[in-house]
C-alpha cells in the first residue's frame, strides 16, 4: 500500500496557520492586561484633568487611537486632554486632516521605523508596532499608569529631583534626516523648549570613534559666577559636556555671550555665534547697537535659550491637581499682604493696590506702605505671611511679555498663600505656572470686582483650598543654563540672526503701561 505523498509546502502552511492563531489569542489576552494596567491604582491620587474627557471609542479601535494621539501630543507639546477636540476626532471619525496634522503623523510614523528612543524626550511613551509594546520618547509628557513616575522618582529625567534617566541620541527621520527634537523658537513657537534642550544629545555624539571639538564660550564681561574652564559642564552632569568657558581670545570662540550690552571684541570670526543675555525687562535694559545677534537668552519663551526665573515641571502632565488634606485657610485672620519697595513702577500697580484696599484689607509692608518688615528679617516676614494672610500681591514693576519673577514664584507659590498677580499677560502666566495656582487681576474688570471674589474665597474654605491642589504634582526644576548652551552649540542647525534685536525685544506689544485687559481691547493678542 502506497504511503500518502508528503508535501513540505502544506506542512509549513499548517504550522504557519497554527502559529498565527496562537499569536492572535496571546495578544487578545495581553490587550486585557494592558488596559487594566492603564487604570489608576486605588492607592494613587486621582487625576483631575484641565479639559474634557477623551471621546468614547470602542475597544477594537482604542489601542490605535490612544497611541496615535500620544505621539501627536508629544510632538506638538500639548496636553492630551485637549487633543481630541482638535485632532483626535478627525482621526477617529474620518475627517480630513489639515496639512500640518498630516505632516506630523507622517513624520512621527517615519521616526518609529528609525528608532524607539530619542533625546528630545523627557518622559516615556508606549506605542504598538507589530503587536508588541515598545517605548517611544518624543517630547516630554508622561502617561498615566500603575508605574507612574511620581511613584518612582528615579524614573524622572536627570534634571528633576531624584531623577536618573539620561537622554539618548536624537532621532532623525529616515528619508529627510530631519531632527525631530524641537529645540528652537521656529520649531515650537508656543513652548519654551527647556526640557527638550536638557534632553538633547546630537545623533552621533556618543558613537564610538566620533570626535567632537571642544566648543569655546567667551564671556567678555559680567557673569562672574561662570568660572573659566570646562568644570561647570561636568559638575552639572551635562549630557553634552564638550565645552569650556573663556574670558579672552574672542577670535577662537565659538560663541560670545554679551550680558546686558555689547562690547567691542574685535573682528568677528566666521560662523561665530553672538548671544545677547537679558534678565531684566525692556524698561530696565539698554538698547543694543546695530549688530548681528544670532541667539537670545532671556526670560521670554521665544528666546533661543530661555532663562526663566523659575521653571515648573509636572511629574505627569495629565495630573495637574491632587486632593489635599491640609487646610490652607485654617487660623488665618488677615486678608491681603504686599511687600514692596519700588513706589514708581512702569505699570499701575500702586494705583490698583490703593483701589483694592477700599474694598478689602490690604496690608502694605515696606517703603510704599505704612507697615514695616525689614529685609534683614525676611524669614520672619514670610513666616508671618504663611500664618496670618490668605492672599499676597505678586505685582511686577512692569507689564511685559513673559515677565514673571521671584515675586510670584518665590514670594507667592513658595508659601501657603494665594498669589494675586500683575505683570505678564494672563496667557503667559497660564503657560508658566501650575494650573489653578493664582488669580490674575485682569480676570476682573475692576479692583472692586476682584475684592468681591476674594471675600467669597475668604468665606469658603473649600473654594480657597482648591487653589492649592497643584501642590505635589510637580516641582520647580533647575534649568541648567550652561548645559543647554553647550548642547545647542553642538546642534547642526543652519545659522540664524536677528535683523533687529531691539524690535524683537522692545517692539510694539511687548510691554504696556496700562492693563493687559485694556491693551487687548486696542490690540488683540495673537495667541
Amino acid at each position: 500500500m502506497a504511503l500518502p505523498r508528503f508535501s513540505l509546502k502544506r506542512y509549513f502552511f499548517y504550522v504557519l496557520c497554527l502559529t498565527g492563531t496562537l499569536i492572535v489569542l496571546l495578544n487578545l489576552l495581553r490587550e486585557d492586561e494592558i488596559w487594566h494596567s492603564m487604570r489608576p491604582h486605588p492607592s494613587q491620587p486621582q487625576a483631575v484633568r484641565v479639559t474634557g474627557d477623551m471621546p468614547k471609542i470602542n475597544r477594537c479601535e482604542s489601542h490605535h487611537y490612544y497611541l496615535i494621539m500620544e505621539k501627536i501630543v508629544n510632538y506638538i507639546k500639548t496636553d492630551i486632554s485637549t487633543v481630541p477636540i482638535v485632532i483626535a476626532n478627525r482621526y477617529r471619525f474620518g475627517r480630513k486632516w489639515n496639512k500640518n496634522e498630516t505632516r506630523l503623523a507622517f513624520e512621527i510614523e517615519e521616526a518609529d521605523d528609525a528608532s524607539i528612543t530619542h533625546s528630545g524626550a523627557s518622559e516615556e511613551k508606549t506605542f504598538v508596532r507589530g503587536n508588541k509594546l515598545k517605548v517611544l520618547n518624543i517630547n516630554g509628557t508622561v502617561s498615566l499608569g500603575e508605574n507612574s513616575i511620581n511613584q518612582d522618582p528615579s524614573r524622572r529625567p536627570w534634571y528633576m529631583k531624584g531623577g536618573t534617566r539620561r537622554p539618548y541620541p536624537a532621532i532623525r527621520t529616515r528619508n529627510t534626516g530631519r531632527r525631530l527634537a524641537q529645540l528652537w523658537p521656529e520649531e515650537a513657537a508656543y513652548d519654551d523648549r527647556v526640557t527638550n534642550q536638557l534632553m538633547f544629545v546630537p545623533s552621533d555624539y556618543n558613537k564610538t570613534g566620533s570626535e567632537h571639538p571642544l566648543k569655546k564660550i567667551m564671556i567678555p564681561h559680567g557673569m562672574a559666577e561662570a568660572k573659566i574652564g570646562p568644570d561647570i559642564f561636568f559638575q552639572q552632569r551635562c549630557p553634552v559636556n564638550t565645552c569650556t568657558i573663556v574670558r579672552d581670545n574672542p577670535d577662537d570662540a565659538d560663541l560670545i555671550l554679551f550680558k546686558d550690552y555689547i562690547t567691542h571684541v574685535g573682528r568677528r570670526s566666521y560662523n561665530q555665534v553672538w548671544m545677547l543675555y537679558f534678565l531684566e525687562c525692556p524698561y530696565h535694559t539698554q538698547s543694543v547697537k546695530s549688530a548681528l545677534i544670532n541667539w537670545t537668552a532671556t526670560y521670554r519663551r521665544d528666546s533661543d535659550i530661555v532663562a526663566p526665573y523659575e521653571r515648573w515641571q509636572y511629574y505627569d502632565s495629565s495630573i495637574t491637581q491632587i486632593s489635599q488634606t491640609f487646610n490652607y485657610a485654617a487660623n488665618k485672620t488677615k486678608k491681603v499682604a504686599w511687600f514692596v519697595s519700588n513706589c514708581h513702577p512702569r505699570n499701575q500697580r500702586m494705583h490698583y493696590a490703593r483701589e483694592l484696599s477700599k474694598y478689602i484689607q490690604v496690608d502694605i509692608y515696606g517703603a510704599c506702605g505704612s507697615l514695616r518688615c525689614p529685609r534683614s528679617q525676611s524669614q520672619t516676614c514670610f513666616d508671618m505671611l504663611d500664618e496670618d494672610y490668605k492672599f499676597y500681591l505678586a505685582f511686577e514693576n512692569s507689564n511685559c511679555k513673559d515677565y514673571i519673577t521671584e515675586k510670584f514664584f518665590v514670594n507667592g507659590l513658595g508659601h501657603n498663600v494665594l498669589p494675586i498677580v500683575m505683570g505678564a499677560h494672563p496667557t503667559d502666566y497660564a503657560r508658566s505656572s501650575p494650573y489653578r495656582s493664582y488669580i490674575h487681576v485682569d480676570e476682573f474688570e475692576t479692583p472692586k470686582e476682584l475684592a468681591e471674589y476674594l471675600h467669597r474665597l475668604d468665606r469658603d474654605d473649600d473654594l480657597y483650598n482648591s487653589y492649592f491642589r497643584w501642590k505635589g504634582t510637580g516641582e520647580f526644576i533647575n534649568t541648567y543654563f550652561w548645559c543647554r548652551v553647550c548642547a545647542m552649540l553642538h546642534d547642526d542647525r543652519p545659522p540664524k540672526y536677528y535683523k533687529d534685536v531691539n524690535e524683537w525685544w522692545r517692539g510694539d506689544g511687548v510691554c504696556t503701561t496700562s492693563s493687559w485687559r485694556e491693551h487687548d481691547l486696542v490690540r488683540p493678542q495673537n495667541t
